[in-house]
């Protein structure tokens, strides 16, 4: 990106924190590479969204999100895996519960944020509450839910004085996330929307305008800014599986444009992502319809009870864990139906009991949950 200038350090004493430059700006771009991927990730956005034209994209929206919250807090240190999502509270590790709610915050943030859009434009009042949603009730809830820091933070170390770095000083929070917010919202702005979300992404790491959450809001808003731009119908690019499996390169990138004013890394990087992860959601959703046509093969073999296994089934595609009274809910059968059902499910290979137990059994759509593992 021509002459970009990241920002300046600036004494505050002890310690020099990092002042960035407004990006809300004319962009000149003149690097072929960067045109050459902005190109092939439009077209595989493109791709990745006309499924949501003629599959029941509903169905397969909450893992999806389901993915984005576990790899995403990944990035920060939380161990949850994929099938854990889906289990209520009662069935965690007593250890592991925190590490639970934050993913289950995360999952609440972005639905709730998605619903905002409709009534609100990408702006910090929207980021603002899905912060405060992100943060509510967890580690971080004492560190201003909903609120920009009204203190000094850092990133790396044990104390500011051996930071890897230090964000710019708290009272110019407000003016430089009014400046993100600008640059969202113009429509004059002639820099594709790929490029702007990434320089928007950058920008907000370097501010990092909230004391805890940082990260994971950043993430969310990729997604979040492309929904609200039209450029997807619905909330199904995630880019922090691939940031995750490239943490060291994701954390250099943004490093890089900071010291190296070199902002041109950073978007092939970024652009990359969008790539990959657009053609591995076009390669997940194929798989989800060769599934379903071999499951309603399998199912119709079943006979008499092959309605009430795609009733499973449908659930199971909204929550892929159940156990034998929610199967009795949806079906509406007496528990000697329903586990005669739950037996025929298990011996076609559709669903697996995950506990070993006697009591209080749980069975998983595992064939589901592995398409969104890789």
């Amino acid at each position: 990106m021509k002459d970009f200038k990241a920002g300046n350090y600036i004494n505050q004493g002890y310690y020099k924190s990092f002042q960035p430059s407004p990006i809300n700006k004319n962009w000149q771009i003149e690097e072929m590479q960067i045109l050459h991927l902005l190109s092939k990730a439009d077209r595989q956005v493109g791709r990745l969204d006309m499924y949501s034209e003629y599959v029941n994209i509903d169905l397969f929206i909450s893992m999806h999100i389901a993915k984005e919250a576990t790899q995403s807090s990944k990035i920060e240190g939380t161990q949850t895996n994929l099938e854990e999502v889906f289990l209520n509270m009662e069935d965690i590790a007593f250890e592991k519960r925190d590490d639970w709610e934050e993913v289950q915050n995360y999952i609440a943030a972005m639905n709730e944020a998605v619903k905002m859009l409709h009534t609100l434009p990408f702006s910090s009042k929207l980021i603002k509450q899905t912060h405060k949603i992100l943060l509510q009730g967890v580690r971080g809830a004492h560190k201003l839910p909903g609120e920009y820091r009204t203190s000094q933070n850092w990133i790396g170390g044990a104390s500011i004085t051996d930071a890897v770095f230090i964000p710019p000083i708290h009272s110019s929070v407000n003016d430089l996330m009014s400046d993100i917010e600008k640059f969202a919202n113009d429509e004059l702005n002639s820099l594709p929307d790929l490029l702007k979300i990434a320089l928007i992404h950058y920008q907000f790491e370097t501010i990092h305008p909230f004391l805890d959450g940082n990260g994971r809001v950043g993430r969310l808003l990729i997604t979040l800014y492309l929904v609200s731009k039209g450029i997807l119908k619905q909330p199904i690019l995630y880019l922090s599986d691939f940031f995750e499996r490239n943490r060291i390169l994701y954390y250099d990138n943004l490093m890089r444009a900071r010291t190296h004013h070199d902002l041109t890394q950073w978007c092939k990087f970024f652009l990359t992502g969008v790539i990959e992860t657009a053609q591995n959601g076009v390669k997940t959703f194929d798989g989800i319809l060769q599934m379903q046509k071999a499951l309603g093969d399998k199912i119709r073999k079943i006979g008499v009870r092959s309605g009430d296994a795609q009733k499973v089934l449908d659930y199971m595609y909204l929550k892929p864990i159940v156990d034998a009274k929610t199967i009795g809910s949806i079906t509406e059968k007496t528990l000697a139906s329903v586990y005669k059902l739950i037996s025929t499910m298990e011996e076609l290979e559709i669903i697996k009991e995950i506990t070993g137990l006697q009591r209080g059994r749980l069975y998983i759509f595992k064939d589901f949950i592995d398409l969104f593992k890789t």
